[in-house]
């Protein structure tokens, strides 16, 4: 082959293949900036709805990343390479992947919710998976708890959400329960009066609702008191021991007692 004929072949496949190399670079560029700036887009959007920043990065790097996969498939399309296989590579590697990571997908989609719906925020104290404590950081896949002895606790999401969830903080107050027994011979409305004025002297108590004493038990060896007093969440521990100690030291001081467990023993003397 002469140089005249290798010139003009080499003129011929740059003309077939080169508008080719150069419409599937063109893609590429153009389809990069399209992917970039609809991810961009959805990240505007979700931030603009105060969807939590973790969930819009994740979103919106997943977004560029589908996206970018398209346009890679367009551009090889565009050269003439067969992408059928291809593809179908993909989605048997995805099929794989989503099977080998079935539990972690899990804890994300549980994440995704629980991000989304918001059944409790950092600094809540909460209740669920048969753990307490108070969250520090709810992540894609795990949520993480700080318990009061100040431990920390990391949950699967999936794990969370597959329970129950107290929050015991989300309302903003709580109700605080106590029982406190007295004797059979002691006097009653004494120890209510008792009772009451230790609640209604503590400025931590709301008074909407009102508080509430009143006798809930003829036990078999006491006679129990309810007593129920609303405030803060905050204050909820605080106002509990301070109450539980009052009401011990009062009763003492004006000698009503807080009896023991006790069974009273008839013993029958048999004559033959």
């Amino acid at each position: 082959m002469d140089a005249s004929s290798l010139l003009d072949k080499v003129y011929e496949l740059l003309t077939v293949y080169g508008i080719k190399v150069v419409a599937a670079i063109a893609i590429f560029i153009v389809g990069r900036w399209v992917a970039k700036a609809i991810a961009n887009f959805i990240k505007k959007i979700m931030t603009k709805s105060n969807t939590d920043e973790t969930l819009v990065k994740f979103v919106g790097n997943l977004s560029y990343i589908a996206l970018l996969a398209f346009v890679i498939i367009a551009a090889l399309n565009q050269l003439g390479i067969q992408t059928t296989s291809f593809i179908a590579i993909l989605g048997a590697a995805g099929l794989a992947i989503g099977l080998a990571l079935q539990g972690s997908l899990g804890n994300f989609a549980a994440g995704v919710l629980m991000i989304i719906f918001k059944p409790f925020k950092v600094g809540d104290f909460i209740e669920g998976a048969g753990v307490a404590g108070t969250v520090e950081e709810i992540q894609i896949f795990t949520t993480q708890l700080k318990t009061p002895d100040n431990k920390t606790i990391i949950v699967p999401n999936a794990k969370m959400t597959g329970d129950n969830i107290t929050n015991y903080t989300v309302k903003g107050t709580r109700r605080v329960d106590f029982v406190f027994g007295i004797g059979y011979e002691d006097d009653i409305d004494k120890a209510r009066k008792i009772i009451e004025g230790i609640i209604a002297e503590d400025n931590r108590v709301l008074k909407d609702p009102a508080p509430m004493v009143a006798v809930s038990e003829l036990a078999d060896s006491s006679v129990n008191f309810v007593a129920r007093a609303w405030t803060s969440a905050d204050d909820y521990w605080g106002f509990y021991f301070d109450t539980t100690e009052k009401v011990k030291k009062q009763f003492d001081a004006e000698g009503v007692s807080i009896p023991y467990p006790q069974r009273d023993i008839h013993v029958y003397e048999h004559k033959e």
